[in-house]
């Protein structure tokens, strides 16, 4: 139950950050991590793919040092569920803090 709650928060935060400005795998865990979450390559690309496969995503390719990487970005879908999200939080952290 505690990995979902932490998987949901994980999904806000990439929205946030990729509100903000585009984003790339390495970029997000780095960041999580600033957050307090060890997330390995195998959670976090799925979970950005999975979130690009519900359209809350958009993703591109350039080329970086001579490798592909992959940038995501937020879409309008995306946006229309951080301000849900942003409600929701206010909500509860009115509660529970």
């Amino acid at each position: 139950m505690l990995r979902e709650i932490f998987l949901g928060f994980m999904k806000v935060h990439i929205l946030y950050h990729t509100s903000k400005d585009p984003v790339y795998g390495v970029w997000i865990m780095k960041e999580l991590e600033r957050h307090g979450y060890t997330v390995s390559p195998g959670t976090i690309y799925p979970t950005l793919n999975f979130m690009e496969k519900e359209g809350l995503l958009s993703s591109y390719k350039i080329v970086v040092s001579g490798k592909m990487r992959r940038y995501y970005k937020i879409t309008e879908k995306g946006k229309n569920m951080l301000e849900e999200a942003r409600e929701k939080i206010k909500e509860l952290s009115g509660e529970v803090l």
